[in-house]
């Protein structure tokens, strides 16, 4: 029997019913994984420098090809676009492009972070939120330090309109702020630990429970196609962050190799604001992009017929995490 004509009587069986259609379909193995890595998610970079995803994949004749992000905003547009497999953001950040129609899975914590803070000059009289009414303020929209701004805003009863937002990228940003050219900045590390250390910049607010989780995401389709294969990059993700919080020094010699950044403004990223005790979204991790999405809601950014909740529930998909001891 040909191999088309064989092909024709599987295919003509699952159309019928006698057999399920994965079986007369089932998706070939992809000659690359795509992922990425962003300077705001250590382990990704450890996990570069390592190349232990090359040689968990080299076996199965599957290359990795890694794609630095600047932020969630680029992560999540390269999801959407089909560009990469595999993505880091915000959770609330992913929220948001889900409720705009990305068709992503966030599956994993990679860090419990405080990444972003409103970050002054230290010449500038700046001290509190309610300072920034009518000032330019730097930020990159769909991304956490974005709304961390709407949230802290909010909090004084402002609004965006009471500001002028500069929409830069964040390493554009601290460009931005240092030179003068807006009065202050929704920061991300580790630009903004740089602004500190080399710049005197100023955090005049902060609020750590306003960041929400770093988080891995796929596509839905490389997710339906190759559930095997996302299982599998989760173990070595697993490897990567269990071998980050043993090897505090190769998790930061990882982290130098691809910034170049000082001792300093790495302990502060690393060590001060960097948790790596999680891996699963579980209740905490829900609750706290619930309520980021509930206050974007309020401030209009997610609009008011929109079920968060739904919304959320939908994004997450918990249980591809490896269950280790």
């Amino acid at each position: 029997m040909s191999v088309f004509s064989r092909r024709s009587i599987i295919a003509s069986l699952a159309f019928i019913g006698l057999l399920p259609a994965t079986a007369a379909f089932a998706a070939e193995k992809p000659k690359t994984i795509n992922i990425d890595w962003a300077t705001y998610n250590p382990v990704s970079m450890l996990l570069k420098e390592k190349g232990w995803l090359e040689e968990e994949f080299k076996k199965d004749g599957i290359g990795i090809r890694w794609v630095q992000t600047l932020g969630s905003n680029k992560a999540l547009e390269f999801l959407n676009a089909g560009s990469i497999d595999f993505g880091s953001s915000a959770g609330a950040a992913a929220l948001v492009s889900k409720i705009n129609g990305n068709p992503i899975k966030s599956i994993y914590v990679y860090s419990q972070p405080e990444w972003t803070a409103l970050v002054t000059r230290k010449d500038t009289p700046i001290q509190k939120i309610e300072d920034l009414k009518g000032k330019r303020v730097a930020v990159t929209r769909g991304t956490d330090p974005h709304i961390f701004l709407v949230r802290a805003l909010q909090s004084v009863g402002l609004t965006e309109k009471d500001i002028t937002p500069v929409l830069l990228q964040h390493p554009d940003g601290k460009t931005a702020l240092i030179r003068g050219d807006v009065d202050a900045w929704a920061g991300l590390d580790p630009m903004m630990a740089q602004a500190e250390v080399e710049d005197g910049a100023r955090l005049f607010y902060r609020n750590k429970g306003a960041n929400t989780w770093g988080i891995l995401s796929t596509r839905i389709a490389f997710l339906k196609d190759h559930p095997d294969l996302v299982k599998r990059v989760l173990a070595v993700y697993e490897k990567a962050r269990k071998y980050s919080l043993a090897n505090y020094d190769e998790e930061k010699k990882a982290f130098q190799a691809a910034t170049k950044l000082s001792d300093a403004i790495s302990d502060i990223q690393l060590k001060q604001r960097t948790d790596l005790n999680y891996n699963k979204i579980g209740p905490e991790q829900h609750d706290s992009i619930l309520q980021a999405g509930i206050a974007l809601q309020k401030a209009g950014v997610i609009k008011a017929d929109v079920d968060v909740k739904k919304a959320l529930d939908d994004l997450i998909a918990d249980d591809y995490v490896p269950v280790t001891n």
